[in-house]
């Protein structure tokens, strides 16, 4: 059985960094694409950005390569797209592979969710030296230490991230998810969330899907968080899920 395959990477790494151990943990009859956001085409995010423009760029790439219908994988605001395009284009997908998606929709949010997105607003008073440990920190579960940051001069492509990051934000405040559409997508869904993350975030996100999609498996890992994830630190038990929920999917 072959596999088509694409994959959004998160506001942070490039897709070839974020996926590069996953790709290459996936069979050799998977034809995977990790493709790169739509926020970061140019130096700076089109004034009109929403989620809608990443949705546009995937079925680019799908139509480009003769697939018409395919499996999407996506981490956090790459997760957030993949949730768009399963909503407004249901019939391309085979399967929706979610990575702590960095929001689910402006509905049924927690008390706990509240306060997040507020301290989310807040960070945007910040300095871009400041805005990026603050924004990573609130990814993490209280009392976990963020990854350390890497030795030497930052890569070209950093610079765009805080940038980035605020475009997403923009759009999950104003962009329509819309719930009654998720409800009637019948595919399997996977949720990879790691017990480390802001329970907050990431585990409420997984118990509002859960009451939203028909066919909805949620797996825990328990040594990662959103910076650590299982796409680059567990490629090999990923891979397996990924490939389990595909081969159901096709059956």
């Amino acid at each position: 059985m072959s596999f088509r395959a694409i994959f959004l990477p998160g506001s942070v790494l490039p897709a070839e960094l974020a996926y590069g151990a996953l790709l290459a943990a996936l069979g050799p009859d998977t034809h995977a694409v990790a493709r790169e956001l739509e926020v970061y085409a140019d130096a700076e995010p089109p004034s009109d950005y929403s989620l809608d423009t990443e949705v546009a760029g995937v079925l680019r790439e799908a139509d480009g390569r003769g697939w018409e219908r395919f499996h999407l994988t996506g981490y956090s605001g790459g997760g957030a797209a993949a949730l768009a395009l399963a909503a407004s284009h249901p019939e391309r997908l085979l399967s929706l592979a979610l990575l702590e998606p960095a929001w689910a929709g402006n509905w049924g949010w927690s008390e706990a969710e509240q306060a997040l997105w507020a301290a989310y607003t807040r960070l945007e008073e910040l300095p871009p030296d400041e805005f990026l440990p603050a924004f990573v920190q609130l990814n993490l579960k209280p009392g976990v230490s963020p990854p350390p940051r890497p030795a030497g001069e930052p890569p070209p492509w950093m610079s765009k991230r805080p940038a980035g990051i605020r475009a997403f934000m923009d759009s999950f405040r104003s962009y329509d998810l819309d719930r009654g559409a998720l409800r009637r997508f019948e595919q399997p869904v996977y949720y990879a969330l790691g017990a480390l993350s802001n329970p907050g975030q990431f585990a409420q996100i997984a118990e509002r899907l859960a009451t939203v999609f028909p066919d909805f498996e949620l797996e825990v890992f328990e040594d990662r968080h959103h910076f650590d994830p299982p796409h680059r630190i567990e490629p090999e038990r990923l891979a397996h899920s990924l490939e389990a929920v595909w081969r159901r999917a096709e059956h």
